[in-house]
């Protein structure tokens, strides 16, 4: 059976082995397809900087909060779908992960339909309400427009490889997204390159490379013999909704309140010009492989802890959250000294302006140094999700990383209008939410209290352990 395939798998035992070693194992596999996702926007920043201009890269720069906002929130609350089904899974309960496999597809369907919609009508009134300069609104407009034609594609993509990761399949996404990256860059190559259809056929090829992904990952769903996508299966279960939403609306809360700091912190961008907007486009690419290695540790470490907490194996729970720990924390340091030492030569890669570059390494040594402040969010918001504990890894990003940033951008660079009191923001925040979320995790009693919402077998009482962590 398959299911007998499955737990041969070393990819697939989060439950069981050695915690390093599954991780890694899970982890490799969802930082590559983290990669190649990355590198749809890659790839046409690249095209557009050296083949079309200045002001188009911006305007794809100015683009890419707006499609952040619509897209970020409606990705969140589909979250919600994997965690219930990882802790299905994890606990074997076959019937339960069938339901949350057919419910997340329709959830996805319906989400997928209204983020075009959303994303087609508001894109012009959000990209004016940024401040997107005059000489770069036209094709910021544009290449919103087309890239939301593709939503239904996209979040079918991201509901199903979030199916398949939530029952610890990272590697067919992976291979999925890396077919779709390498259309998408021939794609560039044709309709920017050979045919110059600039900003619209970055669009374009970027939609169509989606579809291909949505395609394949629905295939592979149809054809699984222990849990096949079956259309006559398609429904929403109220019970399961309910759970969904539950941690879905916080996690999707939590992308629109960060990207409306985003879209403040664009517009505070915006104010500095088009030299410095295509500086900021090429930095946020450049530094695009450090949140790769930290989301990909988030995504593992929700997977992990959601099994392992539907398995009610706690102390795996707590062990996957420090080895995830320590391993993000080295990966981060490490791809952010070698950012900052070959800064220069990366920020080239984008554009040939030698003042965008200079521009943008600043802004590099202002933030990147520091980007392991980060950390302790991703980890700990990822464990205590993967338990459906969503409100209040919500509420604390939120304060310290969206409201803080945005009333800083707003008050504080409005006085003082430089550059260094822009970027110094991004330490600052990431600081207080790491202090915040450290206190929590290591003196709360969110483990147990989920425990019992739950109505779950609990844990032995135990003592705080030298760390102070609560059991």
């Amino acid at each position: 059976m398959e299911r007998d395939a499955i737990l041969k798998d070393p990819t697939r035992q989060i439950t069981q082995g050695t915690i390093w070693k599954q991780l890694l194992l899970f982890f490799f596999p969802i930082l590559l397809g983290s990669f190649f996702q990355q590198m749809y926007n890659t790839v046409d920043t690249i095209i557009v900087g050296r083949f079309v201009g200045t002001h188009a890269l911006a305007a794809v720069g100015a683009s890419s909060p707006i499609i952040s906002l619509i897209n970020g929130f409606f990705i969140g609350l589909s979250s919600g779908a994997t965690v219930i089904l990882s802790q299905h899974y994890g606990a074997g309960d076959h019937d339960g992960s069938i339901a949350a496999i057919h419910t997340g597809a329709v959830l996805a369907i319906l989400l997928g339909l209204t983020v075009t919609l959303l994303g087609i009508l508001f894109s012009p009134q959000i990209l004016r309400l940024t401040g997107a300069p005059e000489t770069s609104i036209g094709d910021a407009i544009l290449y919103c427009r087309i890239y939301f034609s593709g939503s239904l594609a996209s979040m079918l993509y991201n509901m199903g490889a979030g199916i398949l990761r939530a029952m610890g399949d990272s590697r067919r996404p992976t291979l999925f997204l890396i077919v779709a990256c390498v259309t998408n860059i021939l794609l560039d190559l044709l309709f920017v390159v050979a045919l110059d259809w600039k900003v619209a056929g970055v669009g374009l090829a970027t939609v169509l490379s989606q579809v291909i992904s949505a395609v394949l990952v629905t295939l592979v769903l149809c054809r699984h013999r222990e849990y096949p996508l079956q259309r006559k299966a398609l429904k929403l279960h109220g019970n399961l909704i309910r759970r969904i939403l539950a941690i879905g609306i916080p996690a999707g809360m939590q992308y629109v309140m960060f990207d409306l700091s985003n879209l403040i912190v664009q517009a505070g961008i915006n104010s500095f010009g088009d030299t410095t907007i295509a500086a900021w486009t090429a930095y946020i690419k450049s530094d695009a492989i450090c949140w790769m290695v930290s989301g990909a540790f988030g995504v593992a470490v929700t997977t992990f802890v959601g099994q392992n907490f539907g398995a009610q194996k706690y102390d795996r729970v707590r062990k996957s959250v420090r080895v995830a720990m320590a391993m993000s924390l080295t990966a981060m340091a490490s791809f952010s000294a070698v950012l900052l030492l070959f800064r220069t030569f990366i920020l080239s890669i984008y554009t040939t302006d030698t003042e965008v570059i200079a521009i943008g390494s600043r802004m590099m040594t202002h933030i990147v140094a520091f980007n392991v402040l980060f950390i302790p969010v991703e980890i700990f918001a990822g464990a205590m999700r993967g338990t459906g504990y969503s409100l209040q890894p919500t509420l604390i990003t939120v304060f310290f990383v969206c409201i803080f940033r945005a009333a800083w951008v707003l008050i504080a660079v409005t006085r003082y209008h430089t550059l260094e009191m822009f970027t110094i923001v991004y330490p600052i925040s990431w600081g207080l939410a790491s202090a915040v979320f450290l206190a929590v995790y290591l003196r709360g009693n969110w483990l147990r209290k989920r425990i019992a919402a739950l109505g779950m077998t609990p844990e032995p009482i135990r003592k705080p352990n030298r760390g102070g962590m609560k059991a």
